[in-house]
């Protein structure tokens, strides 16, 4: 009994010291996870090491700190990664090997990368349409597939439903007709699997049809239909209607290549993938009651305006 007194007044009697910090900060200076074999790093982040330097040094004059400990570009950037690749509790995403950063930390991190690649990143490579050299060249990746698309396609078109926080204001507007909270959000892609256009600013109870009636990328497929450029369409599913610039399979007897060309256009791109990975990182941050996302941050986090879009 007198030892485990003096045990417990030597321990009362030791300064207290706060070694979480410390022990982060030396992790961060001796792990590097871009020293990880390719294959390992991309199961964790989903992106090539080459990719992530590529963004690091695009964006480190927006990132990079005053101070001496201010943590570094490239860490925030694998801190906000991870968050992307997961949509994991932000504790855990801070604690992942080669990150070491506090839930705080880590949630500065993540919203200043997002604002980072929305103000520097997303206009500069998230384009619709291409000049008139790419279109041609999408136009031939398209006849080229394994099973033939209609002569003229430049993309992909379909909209998927990411689950969010239901908001206090207009809150009917976001139940889709699943009958949960959502964001429609509509996206483009070429046949080399790269995003054209996104529109992440309309609420789950408005159909897609809804959302393409009120695009940019419409209007100017129209236009350049009415200006006589009448061999460029985009391939969308049966919740679009019927343009000579938009066209969408169909199940008529004597019309079932075109129905083929439709589901190799859905099912042979990542565009489905792209929307189904998003759809999960919503449905993650809902269904496991974290990080649920309010509409507008939802918005910035996908997109942060809608592209100027003109033909050249």
């Amino acid at each position: 009994m007198a030892f485990e007194f003096v045990a417990l007044s030597l321990s009362q009697n030791e300064p207290e010291t706060n070694f979480s910090t410390v022990d982060r900060r030396f992790l961060r200076d001796i792990d590097n996870p871009l020293e990880l074999p390719p294959s390992e790093f991309r199961k964790l982040y989903r992106v090539r090491p080459g990719m992530v330097a590529d963004v690091v040094e695009r964006l480190e004059d927006l990132l990079k700190g005053s101070r001496i400990t201010a943590i570094s570009a490239e860490k925030q950037v694998l801190c906000a990664l991870r968050f992307y690749a997961t949509g994991c509790y932000q504790r855990p995403v801070g604690e992942q090997w080669g990150i070491s950063l506090s839930q705080s930390s880590t949630s500065r991190c993540i919203h200043k990368v997002t604002e980072a690649i929305n103000s520097r990143l997303f206009l500069s490579e998230v384009k619709f349409p291409m000049t008139q050299i790419e279109r041609q060249a999408a136009k031939e990746a398209f006849s080229l597939a394994p099973a033939p698309f209609v002569g003229g396609t430049i993309g992909a078109i379909d909209c998927t439903h990411i689950s969010i926080l239901g908001p206090k204001n207009n809150e009917e507007a976001y139940v889709n007709h699943h009958g949960y909270h959502s964001i429609n959000v509509q996206m483009i892609c070429d046949p080399n699997l790269k995003i054209l256009n996104v529109n992440a600013r309309y609420p789950g109870a408005r159909h897609d049809s809804y959302i393409w009636s009120s695009s940019a990328v419409r209007q100017v497929m129209q236009r350049a239909f009415e200006n006589g450029n009448r061999n460029m369409f985009l391939i969308g599913d049966s919740g679009y209607p019927l343009e000579p610039w938009l066209l969408y399979p169909t199940s008529q007897k004597g019309h079932q290549n075109f129905g083929t060309m439709k589901r190799s256009a859905r099912h042979g791109t990542r565009l489905r993938d792209s929307l189904a990975s998003l759809k999960e990182r919503g449905d993650a941050y809902h269904n496991k009651g974290f990080c649920c996302m309010t509409p507008l941050s939802l918005v910035k986090s996908l997109t942060r305006v809608q592209p100027f879009i003109t033909f050249v």
